[in-house]
This record gives structure tokens, C-alpha cells and sequence, in this order.
């Protein structure tokens, strides 16, 4: 599985992509939202920032991007072969 950064890419590619994904963003374009409400990455509690949000590959699922939560994620959905 090969992971691709969009750190860099301009906000408005990060918003626009969460909103194809079913997601926004609060009224100041700071924090992703679902439903209205501030999406929680749960392995770190924390309201998940445009500028620092993680797409998980193959899923609709936004994290953190920060170390701690990324390897969690993938601890928690590793496949069995």
C-alpha cells in the first residue's frame, strides 16, 4: 500500500477532497467536520486540523497526521493474510 502525502497540497484541494469524502469544514476552515460537529482523530482525542488531516488509504477515515495516530491506525486495521 503506498501512501501519498497531501501535506502540501493547497487547502482548497484538502476542502474539497473532504467534501467528496462526505465531510466539510467549520465556518473558520480550520477543523474537518461531519454532520456539523468536529471530526475526533480517536487515538489521539483531538479535533482534526485541514492542515494536518490524514486520509487513510482505501477508506473514507480522517486522523491526525502525526506519527502516534497513523501508527495506531494501521495497528488496528493491519489485514491477516
Amino acid at each position: 500500500m503506498e501512501l501519498i502525502s497531501i501535506k502540501t497540497a493547497p487547502k482548497e484541494f484538502r476542502v474539497r477532497l473532504l467534501q467528496a469524502l462526505g465531510y466539510d469544514v467549520d465556518p473558520e476552515g480550520i477543523y474537518a467536520t461531519k454532520d456539523g460537529k468536529p471530526v475526533v482523530d480517536k487515538y489521539i482525542n483531538k479535533a482534526v486540523r485541514v492542515e494536518n488531516m490524514a486520509i487513510m488509504p482505501g477508506s473514507t477515515i480522517v486522523i491526525d497526521d502525526n506519527p502516534i495516530s497513523i501508527a495506531s491506525y494501521f495497528e488496528e486495521h493491519e489485514e491477516t493474510s
